[in-house]
């Protein structure tokens, strides 16, 4: 893809800023989630990793090497799966009370998915070799 690198990098950044924004509301303790945010630390604090995971993203897209294009791809994949697992961490019911899904669980979703899409399919000019 053309603009791989630029929409991963934009991808990376809302990921960034998903982490500040309200995840879920709990209606049994009338409080809302956030990336750092969690009743009693009881969830941790997910928007660590992924704030780093980002970072890391954003250096290795800036980097026109083979292997920063590899290692992103590890990143990608590393960063999808955490997103997943924090998704469904917060998401989740117990007790029987579920809680409200707020935006910034979505928005960590989908741009985990668009920054996986770009450390795919970089654009890279490899060399002829004959």
């Amino acid at each position: 893809m053309k603009y791989s690198t630029y929409i991963g990098i934009g991808a990376s950044v809302v990921l960034i800023i998903a982490c500040f924004l309200p995840w879920a509301y709990y209606p049994d303790l009338d409080k809302i989630f956030n990336g750092f945010f969690s009743e009693k630390n009881q969830y941790g604090r997910p928007g660590k990793a992924i704030l780093f995971f980002s970072i890391i993203s954003i250096v290795l897209f800036l980097i026109p090497r083979v292997w920063a294009k590899r290692l992103n791809q590890f990143v990608g994949v590393l960063t999808f799966a955490y997103c997943i697992k924090t998704y469904v961490l917060f998401a989740s019911c117990y007790h029987g009370i579920c809680p409200e899904k707020k935006e910034g669980l979505y928005l960590l979703m989908i741009s985990s998915v668009i920054m996986l899409i770009a450390a795919v399919l970089p654009d890279m000019k490899l060399k002829e070799t004959r």
